[in-house]
């Protein structure tokens, strides 16, 4: 994505950033008694680097290996009819079995709910587990279905002209989130 704008307004830093993922692993530990049968899996693009990053800090609290997977939800978008572009599909990797297992998904954003939905049914897909769970970095509100964050880094509320941007340095050439009002300049 590279650097943000100066319209764009900074709300969390990498240092809060990093201490949001560090809380979302203790938070997913306490709710569920430790990392047994615990498989975290994130949402292509960012909420898969943020789900290799929870990975990590669950595997440094605990000691334990803990599966490790990514959905690509590009084919379960219900919008996907209203664009004529050909979707770019990089592929969901699951490598365990998801049956019985307690599933944490992992997203930055979450927004009306809609990307949650779809994630949800690409894991059905691979088996029937046995509860799962969502941590996001952003809650920005304005929901359309009825879906929830279990773990929350942090809640901007946001208006219907905002946006919400999160860049991570794994695929942007900085880190932060930022907020700009798509009104600005406009007459």
């Amino acid at each position: 994505m590279g650097s943000v704008s100066k319209d764009w307004k900074r709300v969390l830093g990498e240092d809060q950033i990093r201490r949001s993922v560090t809380r979302i692993s203790h938070e997913i530990l306490e709710r569920n008694g430790g990392a047994k049968d615990v498989a975290i899996v994130g949402i292509r693009t960012r909420g898969d680097h943020l789900a290799q990053r929870i990975h990590k800090k669950i595997i440094a609290i605990e000691n334990t290996e803990v599966p490790l997977g990514v959905v690509d939800i590009t084919l379960y978008r219900d919008d996907l009819s209203n664009s004529s572009d050909q979707p770019l599909v990089r592929g969901t990797d699951l490598p365990f079995n998801v049956d019985k297992r307690l599933i944490v998904l992992v997203d930055d954003v979450l927004y009306t709910g809609r990307t949650v939905r779809s994630a949800l049914d690409a894991i059905i897909d691979y088996g029937r587990p046995k509860a799962v769970q969502l941590a996001v970095l952003v809650d920005r509100g304005h929901r359309e279905l009825p879906i929830r964050a279990d773990y929350v880094g942090k809640s901007i509320p946001t208006s219907a002209h905002e946006m919400v941007q999160v860049q991570l340095t794994e695929c942007d050439d900085t880190e932060g989130v930022y907020l700009r009002d798509t009104r600005k300049g406009q007459s």
